[in-house]
């Protein structure tokens, strides 16, 4: 498994070293190593003080986030039961897998990996990719963290059902909302995503990022809220700091104007979440 993770990374640098043309740069590593640090703390920081500026549309858009996601609540213990009755048909390969990548210790491998390559290479396009991975990852990962001890919901494999929340319990049995598997994999997926123009390799990217949120599904660690949660946070959290290293990067990735759109789908004995992109 760690075997194809790093398979997996070493692909991702050699593509997109491909998509830039070689430079000549005086700059030192150091230096670029230097400002590199400066725009992850300052990206983190950006990230938790958007909602202080945010307007109407993102209101909205933060409504529609909640809302939806207490309309996944409502089915969560039939969702979870559902899911986890079909886990021994899943193949053990995509188990391993949402386990492994979703560990922070093995996010974080990844991501340090990503940038690593850049500032050896002096590739601003993968030094860019490996700030965007790394702040994303720290802002979302420590929300996380304070959200799962505020709200203190209880993991399915607890047995005490959906309703079930006991604040800053420090029981790991009470740090089920959200997921954090689901949240730093995401996170990753959506930041390499953006990458990337062709909306299949887009798709391709994006599942295998959802994965390591499903498996916790699979194994009784979260509900299915708690996943669509965290893909919210993720979403919000790479834009919002992408878009903040638009202005410290000559390398930018927001020139399109479509961004990516989640809308729920219910029907007779069904759920569904559709991805526009």
């Amino acid at each position: 498994m760690k075997n194809l993770i790093l398979l997996l990374g070493i692909s991702f640098c050699i593509s997109l070293s491909a998509q830039e043309s070689s430079k000549g740069s005086t700059e030192t590593r150091w230096s670029m190593f230097k400002y590199d640090v400066g725009s992850m703390f300052q990206g983190v920081g950006y990230s938790y003080t958007r909602p202080l500026h945010w307007k109407g549309n993102q209101w909205a858009q933060f409504g529609a986030v909640v809302a939806g996601t207490g309309l996944v609540y409502l089915v969560d213990d039939e969702t979870s039961r559902f899911i986890r009755n079909n886990r021994e048909g899943v193949p053990s390969l995509l188990r391993d897998y949402g386990e492994f990548y979703g560990n922070p210790s093995n996010n974080y491998l990844a991501t340090s990996g990503v940038y690593a390559v850049g500032l050896i290479t002096k590739n601003e396009k993968l030094r860019r990719t490996g700030v965007l991975l790394i702040s994303s990852a720290t802002s979302s990962g420590f929300l996380q963290q304070v959200l799962k001890s505020v709200v203190g919901r209880a993991r399915p494999v607890a047995n005490l059902g959906k309703d079930t929340f006991d604040p800053f319990n420090s029981n790991r049995n009470f740090h089920s909302f959200p997921s954090g598997h689901a949240l730093l994999a995401f996170t990753n997926a959506y930041a390499i995503g953006k990458q990337f123009k062709n909306p299949w390799v887009k798709a391709g990217i994006y599942t295998l990022g959802a994965i390591p949120g499903i498996s916790r599904v699979w194994d009784g660690q979260h509900y299915l809220s708690d996943m669509v949660f965290a893909f919210a946070i993720s979403i919000a959290t790479v834009e919002s700091i992408d878009r903040y290293l638009d202005k410290r990067y000559d390398e930018k990735y927001n020139q399109q104007k479509k961004m990516v759109s989640w809308n729920l789908n219910f029907g007779p004995g069904q759920l569904g979440v559709t991805v526009n992109f």
